[in-house]
């Protein structure tokens, strides 16, 4: 089988053959029919300091997969082939897929574990559950479990995109208050659609709003500065968003405000399992672009240049 393998920083991605997966003790192979291409794979392409994320070379990337099981390992009887799964992407001891040393889902078939694997309801179509994986499950964490956004509320969500939109939705259906700030003017018409208080190109424009909580899903730095700025007092950032690996911001409104600055990295099982159930209930339909996986160095290149609404979501032929 063919795979879009990383093989260094600044490298294009190579499409490689590879051999076919089969499943050890604890493991099953899952067939990819839909994996996401994140704006993650951008900066892991171009920016030298997530090396150390890729020890073994080359990998195939793709971190955000939805599939079918065809092949249990020993230890796996609790699964059986023909299951619709999504699959979280990070492992236990850090470790995740499409990284490291497990291959991801720009290739037909991966491997995955009991640490990844979220029984995917009939009802959620196979893009919208790869789509969950990370930007949903990511995006869900961040806004619910670490920022706690609740009715009543008032929250503040940076970059509308795959991750931003499923945040701020999230927020809204949970009765939040919630600003939005976008850069692309074409992102900001989703306003209505996701149901936002207002919007906006700087998340400043809120500032007399008072905002509890803000989540920084871009990371450009100069965003992460904003939020700072923005905050009320005793008001927590919670940043998501690696576009820029740093970023210098004002110490004074962190003192001053006594604000709470919070990191979220993906997310659990658990989290993914209460995303399928919105999906599942309709309420719950972030924006994609559907491609073929020999596309997704195109979409990779789109993404690098900006400008782009909705998640680039590879479909297997086999999907």
């Amino acid at each position: 089988m063919k795979a879009w393998q990383f093989t260094g920083t600044n490298k294009p991605l190579e499409l490689n053959e590879v051999p076919e997966p089969h499943a050890g003790p604890g493991q099953v192979v899952v067939e990819v029919k839909a994996a996401g291409v994140c704006h993650s794979d951008v900066t892991a392409l171009d920016d030298p300091g997530w090396m150390p994320l890729f020890f073994q070379l080359p990998r195939t990337m793709g971190h955000e997969n939805a599939g079918v099981i065809t092949e249990v390992g020993e230890g796996m009887e609790h699964w059986k082939v023909g299951d619709r799964v999504g699959l979280a992407p990070v492992m236990s001891d850090g470790d995740a897929l499409g990284y490291g040393k497990w291959d991801g889902g720009f290739g037909p078939k991966l491997l995955a574990t009991d640490d990844n694997l979220v029984k995917l309801p009939d009802e959620v179509p196979f893009d919208l559950a790869a789509m969950a994986t990370d930007a949903g499950l990511t995006a869900y964490h961040a806004i619910m479990a670490v920022g706690g956004a609740k009715k009543g509320m008032k929250v503040g969500v940076i970059g509308l995109g795959g991750l931003g939109y499923i945040g701020a939705r999230v927020a809204v259906l949970s009765g939040a208050e919630v600003y939005g700030a976008e850069i692309n003017p074409a992102t900001r018409e989703l306003a209505d659609e996701i149901g936002l208080a207002g919007v906006a190109e700087n998340i400043q424009a809120f500032k007399d709003k008072n905002l509890d909580l803000i989540v920084d899903y871009a990371g450009f730095g100069t965003t992460t500065a904003a939020a700072i700025e923005t905050l009320a007092e005793f008001g927590t950032l919670v940043q998501v968003g690696m576009g820029r690996l740093e970023a210098t911001v004002n110490t004074y409104p962190i003192i001053i405000n006594q604000l709470s600055i919070k990191g979220s990295k993906s997310g659990t099982k658990e989290d993914l399992e209460a995303l399928y159930g919105l999906m599942k209930s309709g309420q719950l339909k972030p924006p994609m672009n559907l491609i073929s996986q020999a596309e997704i160095p195109e979409a990779i290149d789109k993404l690098r240049a900006g400008g782009v609404v909705g998640r680039f979501i590879a479909m297997y032929e086999n999907g």
